[in-house]
């Protein structure tokens, strides 16, 4: 079973090899994607790493917490599911009901 990791603190010109490779030193990753501004194409400081095992995420938040990367030191924990969000405003001054 796949775990999910949250990783804050992210260097906003690290690339998901980067991620990758750093959270290899603590086992197998599946994935490792950073998020982007989605109007800037820009990386907010944020991602997510998926470990293949429950102990390999533990091992992950020991090891990886608070350790530097690209001169930022890494804030990771347990991912949380999403939650659902209300329907957004429209700035563009139309209604949306």
């Amino acid at each position: 079973m796949n775990v999910k990791l949250y990783v804050g603190n992210v260097p906003y010109t690290a690339t998901e090899e980067e991620l990758h490779a750093h959270f290899a030193q603590a086992g197998t990753v599946v994935s490792a994607i950073i998020v982007m501004d989605r109007y800037t194409g820009r990386s907010r400081g944020f991602g997510f790493v998926e470990m293949s095992t429950q102990e390999e995420a533990e091992n992950a938040i020991k090891m990886l917490d608070n350790s530097s990367m690209g001169g930022r030191d890494l804030k990771v924990n347990f991912a949380r599911p999403r939650e659902e969000r209300g329907r957004r405003r429209d700035w563009s001054g139309r209604r949306d009901y």
